[in-house]
């Protein structure tokens, strides 16, 4: 029996020892794998290594990215971007979306190697060190990663940069809970790395990943464009690029030459110097024949379209972005300035390639023309440019409804289709031009269409009652895109390149030449006469009297020639909208006389200030013409369009470009002139303008006062009793506007001066209709209004919680 035990008892022991030599064995493999995997030398022995600027491998079994991080690697810049879009133009997380750049560089410490962003807000561009090291330690850095660093040598650094990849760079989630659209998170069990993109060259490396986000609750625009809302993937891209070589030259900033500004504060700046620097940003561009008249560039400045562009749009896009080389060629530049297609083996997010990207969303949006700037000089080192693809199809059917070309065939819109490329040309450039530096002119439509980078209307002609659309978008750039591209890119060798920048500003304002930009051209409210978006003409109130007459001759025509054959009735409703409302943008430029001061960037000792009222005439003209638009004539629509605008076919639904009313189903003729009523109510009744005309009028009484103005809107719908459908839409209008002046004579936001002026007109008004109550000569529709008013102003006078009544909204206009 002992033996026995003793035997069990050796064989027990044998299997314990053979289980123990096979655990280990079995534990010793990984870890030698790993320990290989975690240095220098053996990540030198591996094939697939993406060699470059950051050295780059990826180990598939592990799941795991390594950098080898050169340790003079110095300061470099990482940009962020979205490569794979959400589709959704009003959450904004498109395809090719760039992200923040910043300036960065690796910091060592103990076991752990950091990303460090510098602060180039705040510097001083001094030659003392210990000045700079000042300005640098008393503003706070940010620390965006901490690597762990797993070897190291007197040359690299090794880290794991497998997390690093996988976070939320772009800001998806605060992205999606700014626009109310759920409370999302990132999700790391569904988000991987991309190693198949991964690429590395001499000046930058290329990585991406995929996340995925996961939410409760997700908003209607999610809803609209993910496959399942409660998971969206995403793709974010991380490039870390090269500081451009010495050699660029900061140019300082002008208010009036046309460009963005780079901005930054200057700590090394005298104390009668201001603080804030300004240069412009542009691109790298000299010439192999300095001074020469004629020349090409060192390195020419080249454009790539997106592949994936059909045709016809692909020819517009290279042939409207092509344009800038015409204002390169003036100032002596031979092929400076090229648009290529992009190689299919060529990747459009790659920080090389200046890129225009055809970007798909559910509905139509802007398009945006985005730079890669090395924070350092204001050098612009990638354009990138997207182009929503729905702007297009708004153009043809703004046409559409002006032409109503379908009489016999569905053949017969050549000119709409010329209409559309020819504007996507003008938008390719456009965009371009604002990667090249240049911002928006939005005073350029008032001297002759002078730049692609104002907000071009379609220019309709009427032309012995036939509406042409020859002239309705420019074919080139403009004399003011040449001259800007002149002022920031001309070669000045052997010239006072100072002293000629000067004389071009000069020249521009000597030639009327205007430059006003978006912060004083984009509100309602906004003063300046010569500054709008969409709008045409000189004087922007006769062009209201012109687009007013074609609007109307359209109106006539329009009906079942406006319908393509095989599209159901119910789509005149869409179709009608932009025409119906094709006075809109106009208007709001027209109203800027009203109030209106017209000024300039004016810089003392260089450009002569220009700062004063809009003359009463023109004022007061502008006044009448805009309360034509409050009055039936305008408002109301042909009897057979509203018999043709049937309910909504079967499986066919009205969207937020439509004509949501309150008669169900049926088409609201009302509801229509309401929006269209309102929209010049806002442009009349802007705070802003209101306070302006007070101003203006106790300074000058020639000038017309709110008091005048708000009776004159009154006033102007009494003038004439209407019968039949106008009677009513008199009535809705005089309705709008005592709902109106009653909100504004409550609401908070309303400054005192001016609610004495509204509380002077409500009570005016209420005597004058109460004074009306008696009279037999007035229409049973005019007479229950009238007695409706009368109550209805008395209760808003004496309210003290006055509930502010809704007011209709145009459907989207902008972009187009």
């Amino acid at each position: 029996m002992e033996l026995l035990m003793h035997n069990l008892y050796c064989q027990f022991h044998n299997i314990l020892r053979l289980f123990y030599l096979l655990t280990l064995s079995l534990l010793a493999a990984p870890l030698q794998a790993e320990e290989k995997s975690k240095t220098l030398s053996a990540m030198t022995s591996y094939s697939d290594v993406k060699a470059g600027f950051i050295d780059v491998w990826y180990e598939p079994e592990e799941d795991k990215t390594y950098f080898r991080v050169p340790r003079q690697l110095g300061d470099f810049i990482y940009q962020t971007s979205l490569s794979h879009g959400l589709g959704s133009n009003d959450i904004g997380l498109d395809r090719g979306q760039l992200g923040d750049t910043r300036l960065v560089s690796f910091l060592r410490s103990g076991n752990k190697l950091l990303m460090q962003q510098k602060n180039t807000q705040y510097r001083a561009t001094s030659d003392n060190p210990v000045e700079k090291k000042a300005i640098e330690d008393s503003f706070a850095n940010a620390i965006l990663w901490q690597f762990p660093l797993l070897d190291s040598d007197e040359e690299y650094w090794l880290v794991d940069a497998s997390e690093f990849l996988l976070r939320d760079t772009h800001e998806v989630v605060d992205r999606l809970k700014g626009r109310k659209q759920g409370s999302f998170k990132l999700d790391l069990s569904r988000s991987s790395v991309d190693a198949d993109s991964y690429k590395s060259f001499p000046h930058n490396t290329e990585l991406e990943a995929r996340l995925t986000f996961i939410g409760n609750a997700p908003g209607k625009y999610v809803r609209q464009v993910a496959i399942d809302p409660k998971n969206v993937s995403l793709r974010i891209r991380h490039s870390f690029v090269k500081l451009p070589e010495p050699g660029y030259e900061p140019l300082q900033y002008h208010s009036l030459s046309g460009y963005f500004d780079y901005s930054f504060q200057d700590y090394g700046k005298p104390i009668n110097e201001s603080l804030t620097q300004q240069w412009i940003p542009r691109h790298r561009l000299a010439k192999k024949t300095p001074g020469a008249e004629m020349s090409e560039a060192v390195e020419p400045i080249v454009y790539y379209l997106d592949a994936g562009v059909p045709e016809p749009v692909r020819s517009a896009l290279l042939d409207g972005a092509r344009w800038w080389n015409e204002a390169f060629e003036a100032i002596g530049y031979r092929d400076a300035f090229r648009v290529e297609v992009l190689p299919p083996d060529a990747d459009p997010m790659d920080v090389r390639y200046n890129i225009i990207q055809w970007v798909h969303r559910a509905t139509r949006g802007w398009s945006y023309g985005a730079s890669v700037v090395d924070p350092r000089t204001g050098e612009i080192i990638k354009g990138h440019v997207s182009l929503g693809s729905l702007r297009i199809r708004q153009d043809y059917l703004i046409a559409q409804a002006m032409l109503s070309p379908f009489a016999e065939s569905n053949h017969e819109d050549q000119a709409l289709q010329q209409l559309a490329i020819n504007r996507i040309k003008q938008l390719s450039a456009h965009e371009v031009g604002h990667t090249l530096g240049l911002a928006h002119n939005f005073a350029a439509s008032a001297y002759d269409r002078a730049s692609v980078m104002d907000y071009p209307h379609p220019l309709f002609e009427l032309n012995s009652g036939k509406i042409s659309v020859e002239n309705a978008y420019t074919d080139s750039i403009g004399i003011w895109d040449r001259r800007a591209i002149a002022y920031a890119y001309s070669d000045f060798t052997g010239l006072d390149a100072e002293q000629q920048r000067a004389a071009m500003i000069q020249h521009n304002q000597a030639n009327g030449y205007w430059f006003v930009s978006d912060a004083d051209a984009r509100d309602i409210s906004d003063a300046h006469p010569y500054a709008s978006l969409w709008d045409n003409g000189e004087d922007a109130v006769a062009e209201l009297n012109r687009v007013m007459k074609l609007r109307h001759q359209a109106l006539l025509n329009f009906g079942e020639a406006s319908l393509h054959a095989g599209r159901p009735y119910s789509d005149l409703e869409e179709i009608l909208i932009p025409l119906y409302y094709f006075h809109r943008y106009q208007a709001i430029a027209a109203g800027k006389f009203i109030g209106g001061v017209n000024y300039n960037y004016a810089v003392k000792g260089e450009v002569e200030l220009v700062h004063g009222s809009v003359s009463a005439e023109q004022q007061n003209i502008a006044i009448k013409v805009l309360l034509k638009t409050l009055l039936p004539e305008f408002l109301n629509l042909p009897e057979s369009v509203v018999q043709l605008i049937a309910p909504k076919a079967h499986e066919q639904y009205r969207t937020r470009e439509s004509n949501h009313g309150e008669m169900g189903v049926v088409f609201d003729r009302f509801a229509l002139a309401n929006k269209s009523i309102q929209h010049t109510l806002n442009i009349l009744l802007a705070n802003e303008r209101l306070m302006r005309l007070t101003q203006q009028a106790a300074a000058d009484r020639n000038l017309p006062s709110v008091s005048q103005l708000l009776l004159n809107i009154h006033n102007t719908l009494f003038k004439k009793l209407y019968t039949g459908i106008s009677a009513e839409i008199q009535v809705q209008t005089l309705s709008l506007i005592n709902s109106n002046y009653l909100n504004k004579l409550h609401a908070a936001d309303t400054p005192l001066t001016l609610k004495a002026s509204y509380y002077e007109a409500v009570t005016t008004i209420h005597e004058k209709l109460k004074a009306m109550q008696g009279r037999s000569d007035i229409n049973s529709v005019l007479k229950r209004f009238v007695n409706f008013e009368v109550f209805r102003l008395q209760q808003g006078i004496s309210s003290e919680s006055w509930q502010p009544v809704p007011l209709p909204q145009l459907p989207p206009g902008s972009p187009i």
